[in-house]
């Protein structure tokens, strides 16, 4: 069994901890995960979320200790990436989380510190970083080389599609193949991206500025 604490006590902390019980129930007992605490600035956050686990300190107090590792919660993108800077400072493993339902090779080449939802699919002959966070019904297929510090939110990366780091792919959005996204990207929910994207970009599309409802004639 594995000692991990969870860094975020918001609702990326949530599902987390979500994710690790649901894990833990139908695993064995070498595959388990045991949440000693959580590290998050705001108390009302883990007080919202009624965790089991305590609240154990901010990041800037934070003591590692050698069998524990830190799971990263946060979404943000600028955020994430100074955490893992002062994480390393401080000497503290960076652990990573693969849901049990994630289909994936054994043999993958998959980095550290990375957390993966349920129901992803990570395709044989793909190459993963480090540090990045995939919510459920993601998937990295063949042939695509993905960076560090990314976060995909439902989103997709079809066939040898390169990704470099610090990159946000909100909801739906997926990469059709052979394109390259470099570094430091927005790609806004819904986006199908079909041509090479360099970096610092926000990848958007407003087709109408306003949103109709049309209410039902009965």
């Amino acid at each position: 069994m594995r000692n991990v604490i969870i860094l975020g006590a918001g609702g990326a902390g949530a599902e987390v901890t979500f994710y690790i019980e649901d894990h833990n129930s139908k695993v064995g007992v070498d595959q388990q995960i045991k949440i000693v605490g959580y590290i998050d600035d705001s108390k009302e956050k883990w007080e919202k979320y009624n965790y089991k686990a305590p609240l154990l300190s901010n990041i800037d107090s934070f003591t590692p200790k050698e069998d524990e590792e830190v799971l990263i919660a946060i979404m943000d993108i600028g955020i994430r990436e100074k955490i893992i800077k002062t994480l390393l400072d401080k000497k503290v493993k960076i652990g990573s989380f693969i849901h049990h339902s994630v289909v994936m090779p054994e043999d993958l080449d998959i980095g550290e510190g990375n957390i993966v939802f349920p129901f992803c699919i990570l395709e044989k002959h793909a190459t993963i970083g480090n540090y990045n966070f995939l919510t459920s019904y993601c998937f990295i297929s063949h042939d695509c080389v993905v960076g560090d510090n990314n976060f995909f939110s439902v989103a997709g990366v079809a066939g040898s599609v390169k990704v470099g780091n610090n990159n946000y792919f909100g909801l739906r959005s997926l990469v059709i193949p052979g394109i390259e996204v470099g570094n430091n990207n927005l790609i806004q929910a819904g986006m199908i991206v079909d041509k090479n994207v360099k970096d610092d970009t926000t990848v958007f599309y407003r087709f109408k500025e306003k949103v109709m409802a049309i209410p039902k004639v009965n």
